[in-house]
C-alpha cells in the first residue's frame, strides 16, 4: 500500500511479519517445522484424521467469552478447524441478548469431532441446556468419539447433566460450584480440571486457559507457548479480586448482581 507521497505504508500483516510477535504467529501458521511437531502429539494421532475438528456448541443465552476465548486460542493451530454449531445454523444470542455469534452448523449435520466445547451461560441459558435431551443426546454422541470433552464456565453443569460427570472431579463457575453435585460430579479447585478425556475450565475467563492447555495437546509446548505469545495473552488485571477466595462477600453479591441485571 502506498501513500500520495509514494511512500509505502506497511499493511498489519507486514507489521506483524516485522516484529517479535510476528514471528509467533509465522511459527504457529506455517506449515513446516508446527506442523511437524503437531504431528508428533498423540492426541492428534488418536484423532485419526489429519485435520483435528472443534466443535463449540452454542444456544441462546451462552456467554461469548467461555466461546470466543478458547476459539481464539484453537482457531489458529495447525491442521485445526473450528465450528460453531447450534439447534440450527444462524445468529445466536449470548447472555446480555446484544451480541450474536454466527452458527455455521446445525447439530444434526455434525456427527463428528474430536474435540467438544461447551461454553457456560446465564441462568436463562444454562438451565434450558440442562433440560434439553435433544441436546444432551448430541453432546453424548460426539464424545463417544470424542479426543477431548472440555466445557467453560457453567457448560460443566451441561455436560453433567448429558451424564458426562458422573463421579468425576469437574470445576465450574464459582457461583455454581455447589451445583456440581446435582449432576454426579465432584468439586475439584482449580482453573481446569482435566480428568481423562474431560476438560472442564472455571468460570468465564478460565476457558482461555484452558484453550492454551488444548493447543499443547493437540500439539505441544512449543506450539502453545508460542501461541501464548501470538494473541499476547499476559494477564496482569488491575485488582485481585478474580475468585471468591480473594473477595469479600459484598464484592461477591455485587459480582452476581452485575451479571443478573445484564442478563436478557
Amino acid at each position: 500500500m502506498s501513500t500520495d507521497d509514494g511512500k509505502r505504508t506497511p499493511s498489519r500483516r507486514g507489521l506483524l511479519r516485522g516484529t517479535a510477535a510476528g514471528a509467533a504467529v509465522a511459527a504457529v501458521g506455517a506449515g513446516g517445522s508446527a506442523r511437524a511437531a503437531s504431528g508428533t502429539g498423540q492426541d492428534r494421532a488418536a484423532a485419526g484424521s489429519r485435520q483435528v475438528r472443534v466443535a463449540i456448541l452454542l444456544y441462546d443465552g451462552f456467554t461469548a467469552l467461555d466461546a470466543v476465548g478458547p476459539y481464539e486460542m484453537l482457531c489458529r493451530v495447525p491442521d485445526t478447524r473450528v465450528t460453531m454449531v447450534a439447534r440450527e445454523a444462524g445468529p445466536v444470542r449470548t447472555d446480555t441478548g446484544e451480541l450474536s455469534l454466527l452458527a455455521e452448523r446445525a447439530m444434526r449435520d455434525v456427527h463428528r469431532a474430536e474435540v467438544l466445547l461447551v461454553p457456560g451461560g446465564g441462568q436463562r441459558g444454562t438451565e434450558a441446556m440442562m433440560r434439553d435431551t435433544e441436546a444432551h443426546d448430541w453432546i453424548r454422541r460426539i464424545h463417544r468419539r470424542s479426543v477431548w470433552t472440555t466445557s467453560v464456565c457453567t457448560g460443566s453443569l451441561i455436560i453433567g447433566a448429558a451424564g458426562l460427570l458422573r463421579g468425576l472431579p469437574a470445576t465450574t463457575y464459582w457461583a455454581s460450584r455447589p451445583y456440581l453435585k446435582d449432576v454426579g460430579a465432584v468439586y475439584t479447585p482449580g482453573r481446569f480440571v482435566e480428568t481423562g478425556k474431560i476438560i472442564t475450565a472455571a468460570g468465564v475467563s478460565a476457558g482461555m486457559d484452558m484453550g492454551l492447555h488444548l493447543v499443547s495437546r493437540l500439539t505441544d509446548e512449543k506450539v502453545a507457548r508460542a501461541m501464548q505469545l501470538a494473541v499476547e495473552y499476559d494477564p496482569d488485571p488491575p485488582y485481585d479480586t478474580g475468585s471468591p477466595e480473594k473477595a469479600d462477600a459484598a464484592t461477591q453479591a455485587l459480582a452476581l448482581k452485575l451479571l443478573a441485571d445484564a442478563a436478557r
